[in-house]
């Protein structure tokens, strides 16, 4: 028998939360956007529940042909556009759309020989200093790609820095609508806390809204709002058993450490769980867990294949809490209970966003509990 430990990808949650993306933005196209290999999530397992999305952005130009290999004929953006000249190729064969955040890509366009013209987002650095023109130089490059033959429309892009923080996006907004003024082309500037937040403005919501920690069951600015607040639901289920358990006397210590120590008699559960499977070594003490849909919490440190858990709240509700019992690591237990992942990340000093990136190739995955 394989080790317990198994990740689940639930289809009708990511097709749930899409359509409360677009509940938010009703009159707004949606990219559903699928780096990082869907947010850990894989494509392949992701697609059935996102198709239903306007478009898919991402990065590497492989995970374009892998949306495409998936029979998706609509709109694929590369959200950090083309790295090298040759890469302009495979954007007029797979017809993909991409940013231009810099000379280089526009010098890369000018010398691109093609039949076809591309699609590109020009991207404005309105505040967040990563990528993008800054706005003294933004229409400059605007007129450079409007007089390229290669270049056919021209849409409008920038990022958000604080979003899902007390800032806001009106600076940034401000800076945008500057340099964008009177110029012909769709925008797009919502990133998933923009979206819930801020898209019910149509000065800031655009044509093109970007979600995407939001479609994996994620809050976007948490721990301010949570999942149930924007009224998301889990998409990965990191889901193991007990596989063994130890009574404890008071003084007693566990694991590497010995960073935990008994103030009385416990009943603790080893599960097979740690952080080669892709759970944050940072987890200590305290952070929740569910055994057999019951809330209760870690104790100890994080072994590289085991984990221990606190089996007192399970025993005191009347629940088995033997060899065998279901652990639920973040996601949705078998009785309906759900760990929001974000509570996890919190515990781990980390975001939702890293724990679902992480999950290790060792873990099985299966899609609804379809292998």
């Amino acid at each position: 028998m394989p080790r317990p430990i198994h990740a689940t990808i639930h289809t009708a949650a990511l097709q749930h939360n899409l359509e409360r993306v677009r509940q938010a933005v009703p009159d707004a196209k949606t990219w559903a956007v699928v780096k990082a290999n869907a947010y850990g999530h894989g494509i392949e397992r992701a697609f059935e529940g996102l198709r239903a999305a306007d478009g898919f952005a991402l990065l590497d130009l492989a995970e374009a042909e892998r949306v495409r290999h998936l029979g998706w004929r609509g709109p694929i953006l590369l959200l950090e556009g083309v790295f090298e000249p040759r890469d302009l190729e495979l954007c007029s064969r797979l017809s993909l759309w991409h940013a231009v955040h810099c000379d280089e890509q526009i010098d890369m366009l000018a010398a691109h020989k093609t039949q076809v013209p591309h699609r590109v987002f020009l991207k404005l650095n309105s505040g967040m200093n990563r990528l993008g023109f800054t706005a003294q130089r933004y229409r400059s490059a605007w007129a450079r790609l409007n007089a390229l033959p290669q270049v056919d429309e021209i849409s409008f892009m920038t990022h958000f820095s604080d979003a899902d923080g007390a800032r806001g996006v009106a600076h940034q907004m401000a800076a945008f609508n500057a340099a964008t003024q009177d110029l012909p082309g769709e925008r797009s500037v919502c990133n998933s806390a923009a979206t819930l937040r801020f898209a019910s403005d149509a000065q800031v919501r655009g044509d093109w809204v970007r979600a995407g920690i939001v479609l994996y069951g994620s809050a976007p600015d948490f721990p301010a709002h949570n999942a149930d607040h924007w009224q998301v639901q889990p998409t990965m289920t990191l889901a193991t058993r007990i596989i063994g358990t130890q009574q404890l006397q008071a003084g007693d210590t566990v694991g590497y450490g010995s960073r935990f120590t008994a103030e009385g008699p416990l009943t603790i559960g080893v599960a097979a769980c740690g952080y080669a499977d892709g759970y944050p070594r940072h987890c200590d003490t305290g952070t929740p867990v569910l055994v057999n849909g019951v809330r209760t919490r870690l104790v100890g440190r994080v072994s590289m294949d085991m984990v221990t858990v606190d089996l007192s709240p399970v025993i005191a509700a009347g629940v088995d809490a033997g060899f065998g019992s279901e652990v639920t690591l973040w996601g949705s237990a078998r009785n309906g209970a759900v760990l929001p992942i974000d509570e996890v990340a919190q515990a781990a000093g980390t975001v939702g966003y890293e724990l679902m990136c992480a999950l290790a190739p060792r873990v099985p995955v299966a899609v609804d509990g379809v292998a």
